[in-house]
């Protein structure tokens, strides 16, 4: 039975969310050339003459300095004139250390105002929980991994019984530990859905693991009665067939397999595979392939969900019989309540480049699915509609997704999208930057690019650094690597190298900790990019960003989240 809920937080209208993106876009068009710019070619290029006017000592120092509270006299007013004091006009260079500094905490999502407090979302979505208690999760997983599932498992679970649903599809489920979770902690029937087969293998293999260990954290949490009625699933095992060689786009193609016989009980957990044809994407899977019709995505979407099994509407109660012992009738009578209603809410925890933007799409394509909640991952893997200048109409693409930055042509580039992954909170702590390997690797360009007259190579030197004892070992097992002759290049040369540059490392810290600087910046670019096309739509009620993680233990912190408005009503 649905509960009675309560009113659900205020959002952030439409027109503040767009106006927050107009301010921040005003600000990265002055500033993303830092982050644009490419680390290893530090050095080949000249990157510190050519954008940065301070001393890098200057700049170190006034990065460590504390930053004044966003009060009073620190209360800038951003505007074209203040944004003159940071660049110069004329050069684009950086000037005014401290004021970028102030500038980008300001268009920080801590500091811009757009984010609903998870305390405000959990409150409103408040409801007698009926998962189980005791499972201590880092027993089967890290600390990181551990922090994220325990607070993405709490808030889906409130946000599927304010939806009144009982299903979850996990896209890009992975290792399963998210699923496995959801299930076994709250009762919930969840179906993971990767592209690897070797995550889903190896969800399989984890899950059953746990439930092993379920008997067990059932008597601890619960007695009598309650705990006979939930130790059925020990007798469980997950089944799937995996879904090969078939583009998503088929519908009919993933409609007619089964994924085998997976028994109605409670907790039910399936993972799936499914293989996804190449695209020219650098995404592991793309749920909505070089469609921007959006009857052929909602076809996608319906894809998705045609994949569930044919009883996953219904949750089985102690009062029915097994489910091999289901008369046909009553099978038939579970079918037509699958095919006429396939309520459910999509999750994704980290999902990589475009999948993140997919889930969204697909969520607002199919009204069967009530609510999502979706932590995404891996910038530099979207696919970028305007980074080669194409304007292309025919395909989707992970950014731009709102109709604003759409209309201003807007690109970050592959660099850009890769600073957004790097983690302020965790520098601001004490785990700094890998300075020495990035100097190593900057210095080797200038021997490649100079030696050799190399300056693109398909081939990667990977992570030699922490296999070598030195830089002229490091350099040495590098050439090999990328097949280039190191016999050319006599011990004293590479040594030369290292000497030219080793006064000049400061320059590379400088400029790395002002990409760190700026990274959460070009983040809330891409996350208010989402957010923005959830307001677009009319379907929704609700939709917010909110910060789910310690930014410490989990750099990727921050949730999308929106509920349709027929669950809301």
């Amino acid at each position: 039975m649905r509960r009675t809920r309560g009113a659900l937080p205020a959002q952030l209208p439409a027109a503040e969310a767009e106006e927050a993106l107009r301010r921040l876009t005003r600000f990265l068009a002055r500033a993303l050339p830092l982050c644009r710019a490419h680390t290893t070619e530090f050095y080949v290029r000249g990157l510190w003459e050519q954008l940065v006017a301070a001393r890098p000592e200057v700049v170190l120092q006034a990065l460590r300095r504390p930053l004044p509270e966003a009060s009073g006299s620190a209360a800038v007013l951003w505007d074209d004139d203040t944004f003159s004091d940071v660049f110069c006009e004329n050069s684009k260079k950086l000037i005014n250390v401290h004021l970028f500094a102030l500038a980008a905490r300001h268009y920080s999502l801590p500091n811009l105002g757009v984010c609903t407090p998870l305390e405000d979302i959990l409150e409103a979505l408040r409801g007698d929980s009926q998962g189980a208690s005791g499972i201590k999760t880092d027993e089967f997983m890290n600390n990181k991994k551990s922090h994220e599932v325990q607070a993405m498992s709490e808030l889906v679970d409130k946000i599927a019984k304010y939806c009144g649903v009982e299903q979850v599809i996990d896209i890009g489920s992975g290792k399963g530990y998210l699923s496995s979770f959801l299930s076994m902690q709250y009762n919930l029937k969840v179906y993971g859905i990767d592209s690897s087969k070797t995550n889903t293998n190896g969800a399989h293999e984890r899950n059953r693991k746990l439930k092993k260990h379920w008997k067990t954290y059932q008597s601890r949490a619960r007695g009598g009665s309650e705990t006979q009625r939930l130790e059925k699933p020990m007798k469980s095992e997950v089944k799937c067939k995996t879904i090969n060689e078939k583009p998503l786009s088929n519908n009919s193609s993933l409609q007619s397999q089964e994924l085998g016989n997976t028994q109605d009980l409670v907790p039910s957990c399936v993972f799936t595979e499914v293989a996804i044809s190449e695209t020219s994407k650098q995404t592991e899977i793309n749920l909505a392939q070089a469609q921007s019709d959006e009857s052929k995505l909602s076809e996608e979407a319906l894809a998705i969900l045609s994949i569930l099994p044919a009883d996953a509407v219904e949750v089985f109660s102690s009062s029915h019989c097994n489910y091999g012992e289901i008369c046909e009738e009553g099978k038939a009578q579970r079918k037509m309540a699958f095919i006429k209603a396939k309520d459910c809410i999509m999750v994704g925890l980290h999902t990589c480049g475009d999948l993140a933007a997919n889930t969204l799409r697909i969520f607002t394509a199919k009204p069967e699915i009530k609510a999502v909640c979706s932590v995404g991952c891996c910038y530099h893997l979207l696919s970028e509609q305007y980074e080669n200048q194409e304007d292309c109409t025919e395909e989707m693409w992970g950014f731009p997704m709102c109709q604003y930055l759409k209309d201003e042509g807007w690109c970050c580039g592959r660099n850009a999208r890769m600073s957004a992954c790097l983690a302020l909170e965790r520098v601001a702590v004490g785990q700094m930057l890998p300075t020495e390997s990035l100097f190593y690797r900057a210095v080797l360009q200038v021997i490649i690019e100079e030696t050799y007259g190399v300056t693109k190579s398909d081939r990667h030197v990977g992570k030699i650094f922490s296999k070598s004892s030195s830089f002229l070992d490091y350099v040495r097992k590098s050439l090999k690597k990328l097949e280039l002759d190191d016999s050319k290049l006599p011990d004293s040369c590479i040594m030369d190298y290292y000497e030219k540059y080793k006064h000049r490392m400061n320059e590379l810290e400088a400029f790395n900790m002002l990409k760190v600087v700026l990274a959460p910046c070009v983040e809330v670019l891409i996350l208010l990019d989402r957010l923005c096309y959830l307001k677009e739509q009319n379907n929704i009620a609700w939709s917010g960003l909110v910060k789910l993680f310690d930014p410490v233990k989990s750099p990727r912190c921050y949730a999308v989240i929106a509920l349709k408005k027929q669950s809301c009503l």
